[in-house]
């Protein structure tokens, strides 16, 4: 398997900008979170570490803007995360690394499944999280029309959405669904196939969109024809249901399903046809189950590195909630093209 400063004066003697969390932090060779352990005398640092953030405050004269400490003391030091109503592979691998990267920060979370994905259904969750008191609210969308009305509630404390989007915001982290969807279809490219079905994930999907964005413009970058996109809802079933109905899968197509389970059905429909795979249809899927490697034969996908992505999330969150003024846009997390025995060149 292949898998593809700080507090004090500049030299012009001009006023520095004010040392933050962040600057201290480094200059005391610990993260983030351990600064704000030490600023809000959580238990179980370190006496050194302690001693050796205490030095690096003092000497970067560092202090917290008076919101975030004001914020600190009415803290519950926990954290609301709404989730789809579906049990799907990705949005539960985001739920499930988060959990863990939040008690890593000593932060509880309160989990909440929008089972009705309209967006005053999702509304009404955040109000809701509101009176528990949580300290900030994460939203894994799992349909964009929420988005825009999520993003634009004034609200008394952080929000951040895990969206896979183009567009930016200090409140947005993704993992870059555009460029994975690419490096598919790259793939399938230079293995020599022209025919090149895109199975698809719900049209309303953030995910779904992204990959199919990311397969339009491989292909016309590639100058191959962009045919027509069949719509499936991530399941198993749903790609074998599409296998067994799509017109024009023959030997030497190629097919990228948007994600492992869609392939997965879709495996089993050729099966059903006559056609094997890779011989005759080469696929590649999305997301790396852990079963995507023990399917027969081996599946060919992207792999989404959802422990980096809990991570990240906590991250954002730490920092609206402790060093509001601090927060940027933050770029998408890359994929990885993991490549089995699912695809040949033709």
């Amino acid at each position: 398997m292949t898998v593809s400063e700080t507090g004090g004066r500049s030299g012009d003697d001009k006023p520095a900008r004010a040392a933050n969390i962040f600057d201290v932090a480094r200059l005391a060779g610990v993260s983030h979170q351990t600064v704000s352990r030490v600023l809000n005398n959580v238990p179980n640092v370190r006496p050194a570490t302690k001693a050796r953030v205490e030095q690096a405050i003092a000497q970067l004269r560092y202090s917290p803007s008076p919101a975030a400490r004001a914020l600190v003391t009415r803290r519950t030091r926990t954290i609301g995360l709404i989730t789809p109503g579906r049990s799907e592979y990705g949005p539960t691998s985001i739920a499930v690394n988060f959990n863990i990267a939040a008690r890593a920060a000593r932060f509880s979370v309160d989990t909440v499944s929008a089972l009705d994905s309209d967006p005053s259904g999702v509304r009404a969750i955040v109000e809701s999280l509101l009176r528990q008191r949580v300290d900030a609210i994460v939203l894994v969308v799992s349909d964009i029309a929420v988005l825009d009305v999520v993003l634009g509630l004034e609200l008394s404390i952080p929000l951040v959405a895990v969206v896979a989007t183009s567009r930016r915001s200090p409140a947005i982290v993704s993992i870059d669904q555009y460029r994975g969807a690419r490096a598919a279809t790259r793939h399938l490219i230079e293995l020599g196939h022209r025919s090149i079905v895109h199975l698809a994930g719900p049209t309303e999907a953030p995910d779904a969109i992204e990959r199919l964005r990311g397969w339009r413009d491989e292909m016309t970058a590639h100058r191959l024809v962009v045919g027509e996109v069949s719509h499936g809802d991530w399941s198993a079933k749903s790609g074998f249901e599409l296998g067994m109905q799509l017109e024009g899968i023959e030997p030497g197509t190629a097919v990228f399903a948007a994600n492992d389970y869609m392939a997965l059905g879709l495996v089993s429909a050729l099966h059903a046809r006559g056609l094997r795979v890779p011989e005759d249809v080469s696929i590649v899927g999305f997301d790396d189950v852990p079963e995507a490697a023990y399917l027969l034969p081996p599946l060919t996908t992207v792999r989404q590195d959802f422990a980096s992505l809990g991570g990240l999330v906590m991250q954002k969150v730490l920092i609206a909630i402790e060093e509001p003024d601090t927060a940027t846009e933050t770029t998408p997390l890359p994929t990885t093209l993991v490549v089995r025995e699912s695809t040949r060149a033709v």
